[in-house]
């Protein structure tokens, strides 16, 4: 099965958080999905988490090579699609972007967060849950 991945969650994986066991196990088998924003969103998360002093320096290149090892398919996004979606929930851009990927797919969408999640159930988006 397909499942559209969200940014939080490659995150989560390679910086050994909490839910890294529970997602491995709940995509395991599966193909991910993501908007081929994704490599720019993770590295602006990064670098956000550089500022913060969260990460050192030496950690974002190496973290940034771990995510590539996590097999995704990147897909095209509906921009105007997104921009509605963004609109209508009143959510960033670059959630609508997993939103409509998982819409435009009929694939389930995996998060970890609660707003993308609401926004998921309020379109009908499957929901897979870890």
């Amino acid at each position: 099965m397909k499942v559209v991945a969200d940014t939080n969650t490659f995150l989560a994986v390679v910086l050994n958080e909490p839910e890294k066991d529970a997602l491995v196990r709940a995509t395991s088998g599966h193909q991910l999905i993501a908007p081929e924003v994704l490599p720019y969103e993770i590295g602006n998360a990064l670098t956000a988490m550089l500022k913060k002093g969260v990460l050192a320096p030496p950690e974002v290149a190496l973290i940034w090579d771990a995510v590539r090892q996590i097999p995704v398919e990147l897909r095209a996004v509906d921009m105007r699609e997104a921009l509605r979606l963004a609109v209508r929930f009143q959510i960033y851009a670059y959630d609508a972007y997993f939103l409509d990927c998982a819409l435009n797919g009929r694939f389930p969408l995996l998060t970890l967060d609660r707003g993308m999640r609401r926004c998921a159930q309020h379109l009908n988006v499957q929901i897979l849950e870890f």
